[in-house]
């Protein structure tokens, strides 16, 4: 074979390291606050149950209330398909693993409300309730009926309710290291988050008790409740999100956005409060383009119209809800807040048809990317790491099968954590 002749350069190899000796705290930076997605499980919604009401049946009985919602409202698959406007094709197995869902998983997330679902009550009771938080969840974790995800939503930062929102956090972790220890699945939520150094106080605290157990520095997480206007914009007319992640010094799981308290905040009168208000678009954008790359996630907020009365009612609500859950998911907000029981069939029939439904099509255009032998659309290495992420999601809900991911595409589930840029055989 004819020998390959040296192609020709004109910089000096000093150049090319001064660069890198330039940029070296750049390329350091870069790392530190874009690590990319934690590739772990994200739950498609999170429950909230006031502090009061939670009990060691909570995740049964909700998924009888649904199952029971469902008998009533939409028996068969068709009767559901015909509400939601369900295709004929996916009717059926929708309908399906809905019900399997409920009876199997009802809850993937579930917070014990200290907060706005609660309310202010005697120290005393709130004391109370919070070990029996405590010990609900570990005994949850211990007998294998917990949520993949549960912890509390404390009270926010400011002054009225610091003290008592810092007590009720120290008695819930305390309660939990006694019984055992931190569950993996463990979540807390900081609410009604103003200024970044709330979110430093928050870091404070949870280095304080880590140092009090013994346990790994960074142990504990946290999420960020975006529901005031200051949380998007400060006073100096910067944006604040980014702000609240970094101080947050690693430990910020997502960011949710609280539907009800940042549209008061912005004015929005009552009947028009809802995720797809413009106000909430213009919040999400920012907390969209601020958490990306973090490994921050991110969470919408809830619909308040619970589907309750006669069916026509029921209906009326199931669609609405279904519409914008869909709504989110197109704009990549994988997760949100469910209110009531009756509002988790209509939660999964939405993130399965979802998933279901351009399942073919995105699992051709992975198989023919790793192929290489092209096809309709011509995708680059950031759309197959979305494909991939996408097939993801739609595995960890259970709204797919590995075993029809890997017909149709011929990859395993390793080859699609690491074309997600996922550690392998993630959550």
């Amino acid at each position: 074979m004819p020998q390959q002749e040296p192609v020709a350069t004109s910089l000096a190899s000093t150049v090319r390291e001064e660069i890198g000796a330039a940029l070296a705290e750049v390329d350091a930076d870069l790392a530190r606050r874009y690590p990319g997605d934690p590739g772990t499980r994200q739950p498609v919604h999170t429950v909230y149950v006031p502090g009061d009401v939670f009990a060691a049946d909570t995740i049964r009985s909700w998924g009888e209330a649904a199952r029971t919602a469902l008998d009533e409202h939409a028996p068969d698959a068709a009767a559901l398909a015909a509400v939601l406007g369900i295709s004929d094709e996916l009717a059926g197995p929708v309908y399906d693993r809905v019900r399997a869902k409920l009876e199997r998983e009802p809850i993937e997330d579930l917070r014990v409300d200290f907060e706005d679902g609660y309310g202010a009550r005697a120290d005393a009771e709130e004391d109370e309730a919070a070990a029996r938080a405590a010990a609900t969840v570990a005994a949850a974790y211990q007998d294998g009926t917990a949520a993949p995800y549960m912890g509390i939503r404390m009270k926010c930062m400011e002054a009225a309710v610091r003290d008592r929102g810092i007590r009720t956090l120290d008695i819930f972790l305390t309660g939990l290291m006694k019984a055992g220890g931190l569950p993996d699945g463990l979540v807390l939520t900081l609410p009604k988050v103003t200024y970044a150094e709330q979110v430093t106080a928050m870091v404070r605290l949870l280095e304080s008790f880590e140092k009090t157990h013994g346990l790994a520095a960074g142990r504990i997480g946290f999420e960020i409740q975006i529901e005031t206007t200051q949380s998007i914009l400060g006073a100096d007319g910067r944006a604040t999100v980014a702000r609240m992640i970094e101080a947050a010094e690693g430990r910020a799981t997502s960011l949710h956005y609280g539907t009800f308290d940042y549209s008061a905040s912005c004015g929005v009168s009552a009947a028009y409060q809802s995720p797809d208000h413009p106000v909430a678009d213009h919040a999400k954008a920012v907390m969209q383009v601020a958490a990306a790359g973090t490994g921050v996630r991110l969470s919408d907020g809830s619909t308040n119209v619970l589907p309750v009365g006669g069916t026509a009612q029921v209906h009326d609500a199931w669609r609405l809800h279904h519409g914008l859950v869909r709504r989110s998911l197109a704009r990549a907000y994988y997760q949100g807040w469910d209110m009531h029981p009756a509002h988790l069939p209509t939660r999964y029939a939405a993130v399965y048809a979802f998933y279901r439904e351009g399942l073919e099509q995105a699992a051709a255009r992975l198989a023919a990317y790793v192929a290489k032998t092209g096809g309709a659309v011509m995708d680059e290495p950031a759309t197959a790491k979305a494909l991939s992420g996408y097939l993801l999601r739609g595995l960890d809900c259970g709204a797919v099968d590995i075993a029809e991911v890997a017909r149709l595409t011929g990859l395993t589930r390793a080859d699609l954590d690491g074309l997600a840029g996922r550690p392998a055989q993630a959550g």
